[in-house]
């Protein structure tokens, strides 16, 4: 198996065991390989979130809209791995239930940005989006 390859599918298992954390509620799982300086763009505000412990509090607003048992589901995950820079591209879908009592499913892209150092992929970058709407 290449170096690459073998870091492809150790970003994979990141990716998977992150968002497992997320449906367990598990707040270290999250934050896991995650650096310090995370910058974060998310779907409800704020615009973003610099920093892990920012980034930390997003996830309690999450688990206040979300269902429980948590939907938090990679429908399809891709993987691009160089030496030291990698980028995950995908798509998920959450549920929730909204301020009007609505619950709905969310489909959002995910984008993250990792950096290898000392041999560890850690996400340095995390962009959640869903598509505008007019």
């Amino acid at each position: 198996m290449s170096d690459n390859t073998k870091d492809e599918v150790a970003i994979r298992n990141l990716v998977e065991n992150w968002a497992s954390g997320v449906r367990r509620k598990d707040l270290g799982a999250i934050l896991l390989n995650h650096s310090p300086n995370i910058l974060m763009f998310d779907v409800p505000p704020p615009l973003e979130s610099k920093g892990l412990e920012a980034y930390k509090r997003t996830w309690d607003l999450f688990f206040s809209w979300a269902h429980d048992p948590v939907v938090f589901n990679i429908r399809e995950m891709s993987v691009t791995a160089g030496d030291d820079v990698a980028f995950v591209t995908a798509l998920m879908r959450c549920a929730g239930t909204e301020v009007s009592g609505e619950d709905i499913e969310l489909d959002f892209r995910l984008t993250i940005g990792l950096r290898k150092i000392d041999n560890q992929w850690i996400v340095m970058h995390e962009h959640h989006s869903i598509p505008a709407t007019q």
